[in-house]
């Protein structure tokens, strides 16, 4: 199989977990086989390798995401970098580009694309290999996957099949309805459309050029801020008269909002929680090093991180994203491709940040112009690199930085580091790196 993954959205449905950096797909909700953590990205990740282990897999992403997904999955995947946020068409025009132009795919190769976060079983991978075959045989120009409802949801677009094959022409597509239309669609043997599609490479590429105007993937990169925000369905899937859609009744479900998501948690508590008996349909998440105490709750979700605490009627939680986006400040947590940081404190002219590297990364070689830093060393051992000068670190060492100087650090192994950052004006933006000779 031939695959890219959608990985855009910044997904702040899902605050505080969810920040600009690590959207709901890098979130590590679910436990794997050996008990451990594992995030939606990861989840989808190592199914695809289970059902097809020499998939080709391709993910679109900001630039923001890419350090998180190198963290999560490792250096060895192909990643579409997104130079800036836009919807779904201009990415995956990016991405076919991508397969072409760089890859060197064949234009006559069956391509899937797919959302990262979906919650599915093995069934909807080996569903994903039988709608690359159908789009394999060319008989239809563009094929999705619909899924078979489960109840008149009010989230979804609706697909009508023209009959109730398992592949089907398409009939017409309905806009997210409201609960009454939904019962009527599903009545009609309505499907609901789970964003999945399968093409030949070369008939998306000329769809890609017949709407936007770029001669190959280097172009469209330089070009992608001024290329249209659209979406997929509205650019070409609505507009295709060969088009087909194949059922799929296993699995899914959409975990776009806190109730969504606790549905598919196999657990009420993650982190440091304590429920009384009382508690009833109650989901906690904390991230925090403080506990958290529930008593005589219902029907309710909590979610704490360094961003910010979420305490929410579970129905009404899907409608958090308005209030979120009036929220300023920095970006409280993130992954990084060498490890993570925390924010713990932050005032008008000092930020103090936990930083963990992972044994054999480093940072990148850079310097801040308007920033001094202090790096207080407190617990694992590596190198320092300030201004091309070399030392070795370990628990309890100091090192300062003054603004403009040029510095990196080395981890040996794991590696805590307290940072306190000092100065007038504390941006992400002032940072300047540089190629590190050694």
């Amino acid at each position: 199989m031939n695959i890219i993954l959608l990985s855009g959205g910044s997904g702040k449905r899902l605050w505080p977990l969810s920040n600009d950096i690590r959207s709901k797909q890098f979130i590590k909700f679910f436990r794997d086989e050996n008990g451990k953590y594992q995030s939606m990205l990861q989840k989808i990740y190592s199914q695809i390798r289970t059902v097809d282990k020499n998939a080709e897999i391709t993910i679109t992403a900001s630039k923001m995401q890419v350090s998180s997904i190198h963290n999560q999955i490792g250096n060895d995947v192909n990643i579409c970098v997104e130079p800036s946020r836009k919807d779904t068409f201009p990415a995956i025009a990016l991405a076919a580009s991508y397969l072409a132009y760089v890859k060197k795919v064949s234009l006559d190769e069956s391509i899937i694309v797919c959302p990262v976060d979906p919650y599915v079983d093995e069934e909807y991978f080996v569903s994903l290999k039988e709608i690359a075959g159908i789009a394999n045989s060319g008989e239809q120009n563009l094929t999705l996957m619909g899924v078979e409802p489960t109840y008149p949801s009010e989230k979804y677009g609706y697909i009508i099949p023209a009959n109730k094959e398992h592949v089907s022409p398409v009939s017409m597509f309905k806009e997210k309805p409201d609960k009454e239309a939904a019962e009527k669609y599903i009545a009609d043997g309505a499907l609901w459309n789970s964003g999945v599609f399968a093409f030949k490479l070369k008939y998306i590429l000329q769809k890609s050029h017949e709407i936007l105007d770029f001669k190959d993937y280097n172009d469209l990169y330089i070009k992608y801020n001024q290329v249209e925000s659209i979406s997929f369905d509205y650019a070409v899937v609505e507009k295709e008269e060969k088009i087909a859609v194949m059922r799929f009744g296993g699995e899914w479900k959409d975990l776009g909002t806190w109730n969504t998501l606790t549905e598919a948690m196999h657990e009420n508590s993650i982190g440091n929680v304590v429920m009384n008996q009382k508690c009833n349909n109650v989901h906690v998440i904390n991230e925090l090093d403080v506990p958290i105490l529930c008593m005589g709750l219902k029907d309710v979700v909590v979610s704490a991180s360094p961003d910010g605490i979420l305490v929410s009627d579970k129905g009404q939680s899907s409608y958090i994203k308005p209030y979120v986006d009036k929220f300023e400040g920095p970006v409280m947590y993130a992954e990084k491709s060498w490890g993570m940081y925390c924010v713990i404190d932050v005032s008008s002219e000092s930020m103090t940040i936990k930083i963990v590297l992972k044994a054999g990364s480093r940072m990148n070689y850079h310097s801040h112009e308007r920033r001094d830093e202090i790096w207080n060393i407190i617990s694992g051992c590596g190198k320092v690199i300030v201004d091309g000068m070399k030392k070795v670190v370990k628990a309890g060492d100091v090192v300062t930085m003054e603004a403009g100087c040029r510095h990196t650090i080395i981890a040996e192994t794991e590696l805590k580091i307290i940072e306190v950052q000092l100065g007038k004006d504390i941006s992400v933006a002032d940072k300047k790196k540089y190629k590190l000779e050694e």
